[in-house]
């Protein structure tokens, strides 16, 4: 074999690699995303449970590093409480003010990595305009080919827990309403069609 075709054959196969270990965009999935939470209701009489419909965002993870990212963006007048009356009271400024903060949103990068797979995200989360640091727990990771659309989907389950008058939201709070509000997040995503054809 000539030298010259040996070196394209070599730094093919180094290029080849080095795309392997790219860090792969997966784009969030808003049919498998359901951002939810459990709040107090009159000091432990109750417990609220609600969840956002709408949800948008991507994930960039590297396996092979043990490094990413995570962005999520919420429609805060999506909240979904499964009344109605409830849902157009919880829009008002009383609590979210989604005239005035349509939106919520968490960037953060993942770590934690055991066998490729991250056990936690460490960022920040932005709600009713005021951003406070906020740690995700992920209690289960998995990424797999996708049957329908061949390309790899990953799923997650993550936890918070944070206490909402620290985000200007203390309705409640002089009727003795426990502030703490326990989040959990499933999501999934799927990589990119322009990252799955290189």
């Amino acid at each position: 074999m000539h030298t010259s075709a040996l070196c394209l054959l070599t730094s093919l196969a180094l290029f080849a690699g080095t795309a392997a270990a790219a860090p792969a965009t997966y784009k969030i999935d808003p049919a498998h995303t359901y951002p939810s939470f459990e709040v107090d209701h009159m000091g432990g009489l109750s417990k609220w449970r609600g969840k956002f419909d709408k949800s948008a965002g991507s994930i960039v993870l590297d396996k092979q590093a043990g490094t990413g990212t995570v962005e999520v963006n919420i429609d805060v007048a999506s909240v979904n409480f499964g009344l109605d009356a409830m849902n157009e009271e919880a829009k008002k400024p009383m609590l979210f003010d989604v005239a005035k903060f349509p939106t919520a949103t968490y960037k953060g990068k993942l770590a934690g990595f055991k066998d490729g797979k991250p056990g936690k995200v460490v960022g920040e989360l932005t709600l009713h305009g005021v951003t406070q640091p906020l740690e995700l727990r992920i209690a289960q990771f998995k990424c797999m080919p996708h049957p329908m659309y061949k390309r790899e989907v990953c799923g997650a389950d993550a936890s918070a827990s944070f206490q909402r008058d620290k985000f200007g939201m203390s309705a409640g709070k002089d009727y003795g309403f426990d502030m703490t509000v326990n989040l959990r997040i499933q999501i999934e995503a799927i990589v990119e069609e322009s990252a799955a054809a290189t």
